[in-house]
């Protein structure tokens, strides 16, 4: 009788269910460098494992280039089964530490803004709740793809139109013109903003609603300062230099002053995660504490100070 332990192929090899990790881990990195880096394995361990499935499958499943590696048409129809038993695995891994409770590593991509002055102060209640829960928290939004597992979940500002993901509306951030205080007592009162120095962004994050909002503003105007992220925007408007379109809670915790409170900017917050992952009990508990965090902070986000 054979062992039940391994699966035996057609052609009399024996199946390792370690290789379908190796195969999804390229299929999704597009390459054998890709892969050793995401499982945290030496490049020659990966050649052999996905060579031994292939093997044992008598499939080629990948076609190689100097580009990288491409999933063949086998390898296309084994895909939706590869994910199936890494979706059961990790159901698997977690029933076996439900005693434990809600215990793991959680990916979550974010806006830094959201990230610095939303969700890492609120921490220690999840930390409480899940003592044995790790939260890696990227903000490089731009470089994250969820459908490719580079996150588990992510709260974006834009909702997301593709790839295999659930999305749910968390609520709104409320966005207006801001200066300091000093500025805006010395400021003419100009509705058309014709006498204001602005801060912008720099012409790589010129498809932000808010750039393009300034640029319409500013008619051919130069700019006073240009930058990468929100936060140099908000030290150089507390610092004086100029005025700058901010989310209100950043207006508020500030103290500056809004000049315009309504100025249709104001954009949904999205939570999504990948649909594999909508069972798993850690990322779960994690989408859960962040819809609770962003519905509490409701009129924090989407209100303008009252004064």
């Amino acid at each position: 009788m054979a062992n039940s332990r391994n699966p035996i192929s057609e052609n009399g090899n024996r199946l390792r269910w370690d290789d379908a990790r190796v195969f999804l881990a390229i299929a999704r990195s597009g390459s054998l460098s890709g892969a050793a880096a995401a499982l945290g394995l030496g490049l020659a361990t990966v050649s052999r494992q996905i060579e031994r499935l292939e093997a044992a499958l008598g499939l080629t499943l990948f076609s190689r280039h100097q580009t990288g590696y491409r999933l063949t048409d086998d390898g296309e129809a084994l895909l939706e089964r590869a994910e199936a038993l890494e979706q059961a695995a990790e159901a698997f891994a977690e029933g076996s530490a439900a005693q434990a409770g809600i215990a793991g590593r959680v990916r979550l991509a974010t806006a830094e803004t959201l990230a610095n002055h939303v969700i890492i102060p609120a921490l220690p209640m999840l930390s409480t709740r899940y003592r044995d829960l790790t939260l890696e928290v990227v903000t490089d939004v731009q470089s994250v793809n969820l459908h490719r597992r580079d996150a588990d979940l992510a709260v974006r500002l834009v909702k997301p139109q593709r790839g295999n993901v659930t999305i749910r509306r968390l609520g709104r951030i409320g966005f207006g013109l801001y200066a300091s205080r000093s500025h805006a007592a010395e400021r003419r009162d100009d509705v058309r903003f014709e006498h204001d120095r602005f801060i912008t962004w720099c012409e790589s994050h010129s498809h932000l609603p808010a750039a393009q909002w300034i640029e319409r503003v500013l008619r051919g105007r130069a700019p006073a300062l240009m930058t990468t992220t929100l936060s140099a925007q908000l030290s150089a408007v507390v610092a004086g230099v100029g005025v700058a379109v901010l989310p209100h809670f950043l207006g508020r915790q500030n103290g500056l002053a809004c000049l315009r409170a309504d100025i249709g900017l104001d954009q949904e917050i999205w939570l999504a995660l990948h649909s594999d992952l909508a069972r798993s009990r850690r990322v779960r508990a994690v989408a859960e504490f962040l819809a609770e965090l962003i519905h509490g902070s409701r009129n924090l986000l989407e209100t303008p100070p009252t004064t």
